[in-house]
């Protein structure tokens, strides 16, 4: 199996890489600017494409978009939150996606049973809404729409797509007071890709394999 990770050079995108060469998978792990790994900004198109080139003709049997930035931890409703911080995180965190997922549909359908990750958190959910965060909030839940309606578009072609909540993660990003460690999200959602199909497709679950509230 040929699996596709983006933002895989540290965190939760780094674990599900280590644990996919662990069992033998062919893995592409990308990031910015980091030996080691196939070079994709995913919010440059012009990487885009020059990623899509050089997989040209390879089948991708799981395409994981993860990469993504949280920026607004610490902005106040009264004067936080810039214009350009909320173009910055959706550039990654919704059209990176897209971008990512359409750049790569021509591997995606070399496959036989091709499958797509969408990481998004818990923080996209409408139902639980306490404020804060607004900016990452908006994207996630974007990015949770961008899957939901790619697993309605590409139902016909049988590509899965599932959108998934990996837990409130001790990373740079969740920081060292979240509940869930690096291992147990990435274990969590390999079981979780491993299980998607079609009958799933536009799933919007946790890492342990609960549905999430919209």
């Amino acid at each position: 199996m040929h699996v596709v990770i983006t933002g895989a050079n540290r965190g939760i995108g780094q674990a599900l890489m280590q644990r996919y060469v662990s069992r033998g998978d062919e893995v592409t792990g990308t990031a910015r600017n980091k030996d080691g790994f196939a070079h994709l900004d995913v919010t440059r198109p012009k990487d885009h494409n020059a990623f899509a080139i050089a997989l040209s003709d390879k089948p991708i049997d799981l395409l994981i978009c993860n990469a993504g930035v949280y920026m607004d931890k610490d902005q106040e409703l009264d004067g936080g939150y810039p214009a350009q911080m909320w173009a910055d995180t959706f550039a990654a965190n919704v059209t990176g996606v897209f971008l990512t997922v359409q750049s790569l549909l021509p591997n995606l359908r070399l496959a036989k049973h091709a499958k797509i990750a969408v990481i998004s958190s818990q923080m996209a959910s409408h139902e639980r809404a306490p404020g804060n965060s607004y900016v990452y909030r908006a994207s996630k839940a974007a990015a949770l729409n961008v899957g939901r309606n790619l697993a309605a578009e590409l139902s016909n072609e049988g590509i899965a797509v599932g959108i998934y909540h990996p837990g409130w993660v001790s990373t740079d990003m969740g920081g060292d007071v979240a509940p869930t460690t690096v291992d147990q999200s990435a274990d969590g959602l390999v079981l979780r890709f491993d299980e998607l199909d079609m009958a799933s497709t536009g799933c919007f679950r946790t890492y342990e394999g609960l549905d999430h509230p919209y």
